[in-house]
């Protein structure tokens, strides 16, 4: 019987190795894995290599694992923004590595390595400093239909952590509203996915039209409860 349900945030991360590339889901503080995000933290692995549309804000979360000094390099899209002084803190004193991405790049890339495009060729970039590569070499070109592309190279994670709303033991996963974000590519671009969710349903619960990642990309689903408000509610942040 196929049951991808771990008893603990600790269980599903255990296998986690130094020198890992971990994809973490999450826009801004949207669909962060938090939870996971800690339990990564407290099982220690160290010189991991982290994809995130962000780098870290404020002192939670994926700033906490920064903070710790357990990320070697960070593949993101916007690493600056007002709260991200720990981010800034290791950059500027040459303590963390740093991959600019576009936007729209990052999340190809994700999307590439999942669907096992060995590289394609895009218009971002192409004459700034991004359409080069770490050593200083410039990237491979192309002119397509009149127009310079450069050609980028999936992303491959040896880990994805995701944010989810919904699960059932096999694996398949529905989102809440702008949590869904990264996640779905994320879990299709890594060897092992780790999924949150709020509610585990039986199998057949979820309609198959609402399952936006099928568990065959799904490695183990950790149920977390919601957090509650000073105002007596719960909070769902998407």
């Amino acid at each position: 019987m196929i049951d991808k349900i771990a008893a603990s945030v600790a269980d599903a991360l255990s296998g986690v190795q130094d020198g890992a590339t971990v994809l973490i889901g999450g826009f801004g503080t949207a669909g962060i894995p938090g939870e996971l995000i800690d339990g990564l933290i407290a099982q220690g692995a160290r010189d991991l290599t982290v994809v995130n549309n962000n780098a870290g804000n404020g002192d939670t979360g994926l700033a906490a694992l920064l903070a710790a000094g357990r990320v070697r390099k960070i593949i993101c899209s916007f690493p600056r923004q007002a709260d991200s002084h720990v981010f800034d803190a290791l950059y500027r004193s040459g303590k963390i590595e740093l991959e600019l991405v576009p936007q729209g790049n990052l999340a190809e890339r994700l999307r590439a390595a999942g669907a096992g495009v060995g590289a394609f060729f895009t218009p971002t970039g192409f004459g700034t400093e991004l359409a080069k590569n770490a050593d200083g070499s410039t990237k491979e070109t192309r002119r397509i239909d009149g127009r310079d592309h450069v050609l980028e190279y999936p992303i491959h994670g040896d880990v994805a952590l995701v944010k989810a709303e919904r699960g059932d033991r096999w694996g398949n996963l529905s989102y809440r509203m702008a949590a869904r974000n990264f996640g779905p590519v994320m879990a299709t671009a890594a060897k092992f996915t780790v999924a949150t969710v709020h509610e585990i349903v039986e199998l057949g619960q979820l309609d198959p039209e609402a399952i936006v990642t099928p568990g065959i990309f799904v490695t183990k689903v950790v149920r977390i409860a919601r957090v509650a408000t000073q105002a007596g509610g719960f909070k769902n942040a998407a």
